[in-house]
């Protein structure tokens, strides 16, 4: 694949998340800069089950607010994924400890990184290995990274202005392999470079429905672990258009709506991503064998989960969603997105927000109710985001039965 075939996008479309957890403070001095660090490692890593030491401590030490624009270090240290240019983000903290926690990383390690975007992903992997490999092929996100990368000292990081599902064949194998963009299918020339008993993770599967894979290699074979659903902003170009499966921007769907289906039984239902404190309910649920259950008691954190969608705006311009909710003592946050709640982002090609629907705001306790929404949709969005749950909100909240249909101009 030539090096203009791709144009690997960093990360998850969870940039719509707002945490309410920190404000935007007056980050001025290096002490508080550890101190929110380090409750970005006690609220968003270690409380989501992260528990790698290793990870943590590198979680901790690296300067993360480094590695995003000016405009964005008040919400450094968020658990959200924040704009870096050329539109792309840099993941949310939960994520690179997530996939980097999966790796297992070791102290002899050499690890090969497709996608290195800021040069975050590559600086965490920086304190727990030998050597990190790292490719990107926005050239001029490569080459800054490079310099922030060599600013902060970290010596042990390469960097390679290319096409990453090429590879470094000069440096491999490599015992590790993480990939931050998802293909439809894992390129030869990534497993080929993978060390027997190397370990790689890797997104796959459709623009808008993927899954983290573990892949082990044992006797030149790779066998799968399938992951984590999680959904990666579309990559451009050539890899993007050649995907055997397109969407569909002109019928918009829920995937998974009643929340039954758990292939790799996690206890998590698929085609949902990014979710937090949520548990396959069999208490009772409207349709199928499980709700949807959303459980917080604490303020600090968020309950959550998030579907993504194409979205032809021009042709399409309400969406009808039609849902059973169910609550028990929820009592709203004090930020305003604090909310239990369905929200709809819109998103227009450059992947720029361009509307809001926020649906429900319930609070107190009340049994299944049937929901039926009619949402706006703007005239130039493209894709869309579903954020379901307590958003910050405390509480008990049920939902089941979701469905979304799109409307003609």
């Amino acid at each position: 694949m030539p090096v203009s075939a791709h144009r690997r996008v960093y990360v998850l479309m969870s940039f719509v998340l707002v945490s309410g957890v920190l404000s935007a403070p007056a980050l001025a001095q290096p002490r508080r800069f550890e101190e929110l660090r380090d409750h970005m490692v006690r609220a968003h890593i270690e409380a989501e089950g992260i528990m790698n030491e290793a990870v943590l401590k590198a979680m901790r030490s690296v300067p993360r607010h480094e590695f995003v624009p000016s405009a964005q270090r008040a919400r450094a240290y968020e658990d959200l994924a924040l704009p870096i240019g050329h539109q792309q983000t840099i993941s949310p903290p939960y994520i690179v400890a997530y996939m980097t926690s999966e790796l297992d990383p070791q102290p002899e390690d050499r690890v090969l990184e497709i996608g290195t975007g800021s040069g975050y992903q590559a600086s965490i992997l920086a304190q727990i290995v030998k050597d990190v490999y790292t490719i990107e092929i926005v050239s001029p996100l490569s080459k800054s990274a490079e310099k922030r990368i060599r600013d902060l000292g970290y010596t042990n990081v390469h960097c390679l202005d290319g096409d990453g599902y090429q590879g470094w064949p000069e440096h491999a194998p490599f015992d590790k392999i993480i990939v931050t963009c998802s293909p439809e299918n894992i390129p030869q020339p990534l497993i080929d470079q993978l060390k027997d008993g190397g370990r790689m993770i890797i997104p796959v599967g459709e623009r808008y429905q993927q899954v983290f894979h573990l892949l082990i290699k044992e006797d030149g074979k790779l066998r799968d672990e399938r992951l984590a659903s999680t959904l990666f902003v579309p990559m451009t170009g050539e890899s993007e258009e050649r995907r055997r499966v397109q969407p569909d921007p002109e019928h918009p769907q829920v995937v998974n709506g009643s929340f039954d289906i758990d292939e790799n039984d996690d206890g998590k239902p698929d085609g949902w991503h990014y979710q937090r404190q949520t548990t396959m309910c069999d208490d009772a649920p409207m349709d199928g064998q499980y709700c949807l259950r959303f459980d917080n008691k604490d303020s600090a954190l968020i309950s959550q989960a998030l579907q993504g969608s194409a979205i032809n705006g021009r042709t399409v311009g309400t969406l009808y969603l039609e849902y059973w909710v169910r609550c028990n003592g929820i009592i709203p946050g004090d930020e305003i997105s604090q909310q239990a709640a369905v929200v709809v982002h819109f998103y227009d090609k450059i992947r720029r927000e361009v509307g809001t629907t926020v649906l429900g705001k319930w609070r107190g306790s009340f049994g299944w109710q049937n929901a039926k929404s009619t949402v706006v949709v703007p005239p130039n969005a493209k894709e869309l985001v579903i954020r379901i749950g307590l958003n910050g909100a405390q509480g008990q909240l049920d939902l089941d039965d979701l469905r979304m249909t799109a409307v003609k101009r």
